[in-house]
């Protein structure tokens, strides 16, 4: 390393000489990430399209309407969509790794956006948690009393079976660990939706069409109040990704990965969430029940498998919200 005159190191070399740590540190920060981008849509469509988000979404369309639920579900998803991949591009801001939510928004707020991002961020979380927790313990019950329509077991007896499940599962040290219960969790998505699109459309051939109605009932002040609480639906379908937590076990190049990943995840979630809506709202119409598996009467054995795909389904996504907050 030279010196100048003066005996300090000239200003070309110093520059040099943070470029070479920048390249060191960078190289440890690709080793670092191990997933594909298939892994990355795994976890995505994971975490979002859980059957307690989206099961309710024919019930939203019917508090809204056949126009307004339409575009309000597309709306959603289009907008959610772009700015996943808005979240997905802002990996290397400020020239640092962005592993968390908490960590990018102190590096575009500073102290207090840390602190205001993980205070909210721990709180959805926890909601989110405790409605998917209940969730699997009644798809769990739902099996049950299937089976044993006399049985003794409550839900809160499953909802402690799930959790001791759940205690166990969580021996998984990271969310790489994960992609394989995963990628079962992706596939029962699929199943679920595929299970309660396929009955749903059988239950809607045997009725009595001219008995469906599409209209929204009540007062002026109770349509209303469904509308919002409809809106609210289709934006809790939409819930935490945890994006920068799970693009921080992609390995580089790792917008080029998680953008994959995110437009794989939602092409699972399209197929999924609008044609379950779609198809629930034009079965049972105004009638339909805030879940949807609730309004489906026959055959039984299909309901159950749902209630199946739907319970492993949650595992997954339980797991990946916990890791992330950890």
């Amino acid at each position: 390393m030279a010196l100048n005159s003066t005996g300090r190191i000239d200003e070309e070399e110093r520059r040099e000489v943070a470029v070479v740590a920048a390249e060191r540190q960078d190289s440890r920060e690709v080793d670092g990430g191990k997933g594909t981008w298939k892994h990355a849509a795994f976890h995505v469509a994971t975490t979002i399209a859980t059957p307690a988000a989206y099961a309710p979404l024919p019930f939203a369309l019917a508090s809204l309407g056949w126009r307004l639920g339409v575009s309000s579900l597309v709306g959603a998803t289009l907008a959610t969509w772009y700015s996943s991949l808005l979240i997905a591009s802002l990996w290397r801001w400020n020239g640092k790794k962005q592993i968390t939510y908490r960590h990018l928004a102190e590096s575009i707020f500073g102290f207090w956006g840390y602190w205001f991002i993980a205070f909210f961020q721990q709180v959805a979380s926890l909601g989110n948690n405790i409605a998917i927790q209940i969730a699997a313990g009644s798809s769990l019950k739902a099996v049950y009393k299937h089976y044993h329509k006399e049985g003794a077991l409550t839900l809160q007896h499953f909802i402690i079976f799930f959790g001791a499940f759940e205690l166990f599962l969580s021996q998984l040290p990271d969310i790489h660990s994960l992609r394989w219960v995963n990628a079962l969790c992706t596939f029962s998505t699929i199943g679920f939706a595929g299970t309660a699109i396929g009955v749903t459309l059988y239950n809607g051939e045997n009725m009595d069409r001219k008995s469906v109605s599409y209209s929204v009932q009540g007062s002026s002040s109770f349509k209303r109040f469904k509308a919002f609480n409809a809106l609210g639906v289709i934006a809790f379908s939409f819930g935490d990704a945890m994006l920068p937590e799970i693009q921080s076990t992609v390995k580089e190049p790792a917008k080029k990965n998680m953008y994959k990943g995110v437009s794989a995840a939602y092409t699972v979630i399209i197929l999924t969430y609008w044609q379950l809506a779609f198809c629930g709202y034009w079965a049972f119409g105004s009638e339909v029940q805030p879940y949807i598996l609730a309004s489906l009467t026959f055959p039984e054995w299909t309901i159950v498998m749902a209630n199946i795909f739907a319970v492993i389904q949650i595992s997954g996504c339980y797991q990946v919200i916990f890791m992330t907050l950890l």
